[in-house]
């Protein structure tokens, strides 16, 4: 299936759109401080220790941006 790319410009989008957009495909859109510091907790203490952390920083960058590259 071929690709199409549309030039867009996201200031076309007011903010509610966009939060509904990202909730509609599962992304969060705010994080708590304690969620947040959870997340790195975990992945510094596997990181420290020599084990894969990977999955875990990969998830929590799709979390936040929706984007795993």
């Amino acid at each position: 299936m071929p690709s199409i790319y549309v030039d867009i410009n996201l200031d076309d989008f007011d903010d509610d759109d966009l939060i509904e957009e990202m909730e509609s495909r599962g992304l969060n859109t705010e994080f708590s401080e304690s969620e947040l510091s959870q997340s790195i907790t975990t992945i510094y203490q596997k990181r420290r220790l020599g084990q894969d952390y990977e999955s875990d920083l990969d998830q929590l960058i799709y979390q936040a941006i929706g984007k795993v590259i």
